[in-house]
């Protein structure tokens, strides 16, 4: 079963990413004659099609991906290439390129959704509840103990666990804490040192810290009106299109090593393990994966939608398009990168595998 609902979402993230190229390319007045789910590699029969108005919507068995066919391109056989009025070729760059845009722009907007929705079933964080203190670190010295609760830090109100980072990153010199006890308010100074951390990617890193761990407790992360929700589903939005974009850059850096990079085989067992726990574990995956398919459509390879991006530009800017020859060659020296790197994604997930 969870299969099958990594299946579904993978296939909901793909479906929104060509959508959103097909809005744009029907607003500029391009017509699509095909919008296909899946990828006519190896097997160029879909296993199932059906024509609305001018476009055909097939369904392929290799489910790598999707892909919306306007008229007028086609990468591999520029003799299709047209200039008709409703072709995608006949177009101005810069439509092109909101055409291009509007897919990972579908994604970026359907993690908005997707932690919108989850606001309002409710969003849970780690409490701000102590579980274990650092011997001899500042929590420790002042006397902070296991079960307490800290409400806030110099005045600041703290609901969740990271609002405790957050203001001791901002904070100068000593705190003062309040945390509830037995249901007693009690305030309490120290002063956070610097320490060496490792940050999410593994790399060193110095973090003013007082000594404490989290208990595990979730609470519900409080929503007032539409204004919160909103506010949530933005915050959360920029955060995991953050996390993918330094995820990306450390990953170029070498401090994520090649071997820890993932596959599709990776995706869907963590979000069949995302499905058993819970419909809001399963949006905030399918929310992070969403912004992950959106950010990587725009990296400059010419199989990408940021590699035709780059093409545009280069009309735009040189008021000419690059020449057939040189597109066609960039273009399946991109799909054999991308293919490659699908081929070592899946290399890694299967030898994950068998370590267990």
């Amino acid at each position: 079963m969870g299969i099958l609902v990594s299946l579904a979402v993978l296939s909901a993230l793909i479906i929104f990413h060509e959508w959103g190229h097909f809005l744009a390319a029907r607003f500029f007045g391009v017509k699509v004659e095909e919008f296909g789910l899946g990828m006519p590699i190896l097997v160029t029969k879909p296993l199932w099609k059906k024509r609305w108005g001018e476009t055909t919507y097939a369904f392929y068995p290799m489910l790598l991906g999707g892909f919306v066919r306007m008229k007028g391109q086609d990468d591999f056989d520029l003799s299709k290439k047209s200039e008709d009025p409703d072709s995608y070729m006949s177009k101005k760059p810069w439509q092109k390129i909101v055409i291009l845009l509007a897919g990972p722009f579908a994604n970026i907007l359907l993690a908005f959704l997707l932690y919108i929705a989850i606001a309002v079933i409710g969003a849970e964080a780690l409490a701000p509840s102590v579980g274990a203190t650092i011997k001899d670190s500042p929590a420790a010295e002042a006397g902070i103990k296991p079960k307490d609760r800290i409400v806030a830090i110099n005045g600041q109100k703290v609901t969740i666990w990271d609002d405790i980072g957050k203001i001791i990153t901002r904070s100068e010199g000593p705190l003062q804490i309040t945390l509830l006890r037995d249901g007693k308010r009690i305030d309490l100074v120290m002063t956070p040192r610097v320490h060496e951390a490792k940050s999410i990617f593994g790399e060193d890193i110095r973090k003013k810290m007082i000594g404490i761990a989290p208990s595990g407790e979730f609470v519900k992360i409080p929503m007032h009106s539409l204004s919160d929700i909103l506010s949530y589903a933005w915050e959360k939005t920029v955060w995991a299109t953050g996390i993918i974009v330094r995820s990306l850059e450390k990953l170029i850096e070498g401090i994520i090593p090649a071997d820890q990079m993932g596959g599709i085989v990776s995706i869907v067992q963590v979000t069949s393990q995302a499905s058993a726990i819970g419909i809001t574990t399963l949006f905030a995956l399918a929310a992070l994966i969403s912004v992950n398919l959106g950010v990587l459509n725009l990296l400059p390879i010419p199989a990408l939608d940021g590699g035709h991006i780059v093409f545009n530009l280069y009309e735009m800017i040189f008021k000419r398009p690059p020449s057939e020859k040189v597109f066609y060659n960039l273009t399946v020296a991109g799909w054999v990168l991308l293919l490659s790197l699908m081929a070592f994604t899946t290399y890694n997930d299967i030898i994950r595998i068998m370590r267990g």
